[in-house]
């Protein structure tokens, strides 16, 4: 096998490797190291930190991938670890953790007669000793609880470490590592999230597209902040026809329905597509392009909100002594607006993109359930709910891709919400103690 990365999986660890590299310096930082934390000094934010880890783990994961020898298919880390539920699949609907279909089906019995019965999974196997599930839960839970006795043994001697809640970051760590690594363990024998129309497993399913639910409320912050800075900064700072021109810009864009606008511009990218389908080798590298051109969509669309935000705050700080001073001392625009501008302004671009990464991840669910998100092809919790929306009026009703695709988006939004609730109430000047 040779690796195989996506555009999308470069931009992902690209980021990746920026953040971690800024976390790096930022711990020589005595400043940013106090105002981190008191970021995590609070519990909710220690939880919402470890949940989206796993969320952050699992896309990382799933954004490696390889070519086999053959050339036949290209799998990720996570279909290899999933292999077991992507080889073969059942033939319709199951429940969770069920043993037989959720539909009778037409049988021919011994005897000639024609009757219906609910047929067994082909893919369940309940004779495995780990079956039942209720040993394997304990070891999962008790290995992971040994882990982090043992973490909290080794920083005994750290004289920080009790201004922070480990405490409750061990917990959920626990909690939703276990959880995860059960669920994981249970699929060898269950579909643990039951299956789709076609059989496919819904826990591997659901896996997939947290990957896309990532990157949407990540990579789309690359498009957004530079021209939320370039033009929010110019406005304030230069004010006179700039600031008129960037005004007029935002205004224009704020007068459209957002829906309108990213509809538009995802049935245009998608007739680009069709035109050039010979550019595009699978179809997985042509699912991984439109979603790359919904990012840009929803970045191009979204920067408005925090420019208006950078523009007032600039046309204040314009004003300060300290930019006076250096003015005076003949410093050019550029030089003041990125060595004394900018550096007061970070604050509000943290705070906006923690609060925007949840909006976003839901924005994707929205659009792919109206039919303009991502391709149908691709794994994401708004293609799962699109799907359900048939399944809820059938009878019996079929609830649990709903349910799968809910719980998974709730625990991420809710983390994503949780974390930035407390940076915006610690970056907020009115907080400082």
């Amino acid at each position: 096998m040779s690796l195989h990365p996506l555009y999308s999986d470069m931009l992902l660890w690209t980021m990746a490797a920026i953040v971690s590299f800024r976390w790096w310096r930022t711990r020589k930082d005595p400043r940013a190291r106090r105002m981190w934390r008191r970021i995590f000094a609070d519990r909710g934010a220690m939880v919402a930190a470890v949940l989206l880890g796993f969320y952050l783990a699992i896309a990382m994961v799933d954004s490696i991938r390889f070519e086999r020898a053959d050339g036949a298919r290209i799998e990720s880390l996570l279909d290899m670890a999933m292999r077991h539920r992507t080889v073969s699949s059942e033939r319709t609907y199951s429940a969770p953790f069920a043993t037989h279909e959720f539909v009778k089906s037409l049988v021919t019995e011994g005897n000639g007669t024609v009757a219906q019965r609910y047929l067994p999974l082909k893919e369940v196997h309940t004779d495995r000793w780990y079956a039942d599930g209720w040993h394997v839960a304990f070891v999962v839970f008790a290995s992971m609880f040994a882990l982090t006795l043992l973490h909290r043994r080794l920083r005994k001697d750290d004289d920080t470490a009790d201004r922070l809640p480990w405490g409750s970051a061990y917990a959920a760590f626990v909690l939703a590592g276990g959880t995860l690594v059960w669920l994981y363990v249970m699929s060898f024998s269950y579909h643990v999230l039951g299956t789709d129309k076609v059989g496919v497993d819904l826990f591997y399913v659901t896996l997939k597209s947290i990957r896309t639910g990532v990157l949407i409320g990540t990579l789309t912050t690359l498009v957004t902040l530079p021209l939320a800075l370039v033009l929010g900064i110019a406005a304030g700072y230069f004010r006179g026809w700039i600031d008129d021109a960037v005004q007029y810009l935002y205004t224009v864009l704020s007068s459209i329905p957002g829906v309108l606008l990213i509809a538009a511009g995802v049935l245009t990218m998608q007739v680009m597509l069709e035109t050039h389908a010979d550019l595009f080798a699978t179809s997985l590298e042509r699912a991984d392009v439109r979603l790359l051109f919904l990012i840009v969509i929803l970045g191009v669309t979204s920067w408005t909100g925090l420019c208006r935000i950078l523009r007032a705050e600039t046309l204040r700080l314009s004003q300060s002594d300290f930019v006076t001073a250096a003015k005076t001392l003949g410093s050019s625009h550029t030089f003041i607006m990125f060595k004394h501008i900018l550096p007061n302004l970070r604050h509000l671009i943290l705070i906006s993109v923690v609060l925007d990464f949840s909006g976003l991840v839901l924005a994707e669910a929205v659009l792919s359930y109206v039919g303009v998100g991502v391709d149908p092809t691709t794994y994401s919790w708004g293609n799962m709910i699109n799907q359900a929306r048939l399944e809820m009026a059938r009878d019996p009703m079929v609830w649990w891709s709903l349910f799968a695709a809910f719980v998974f988006m709730f625990f991420l939004v809710l983390a994503a919400n949780m974390l930035s609730d407390r940076v915006q109430y610690v970056l907020d000047p009115r907080n400082e103690a």
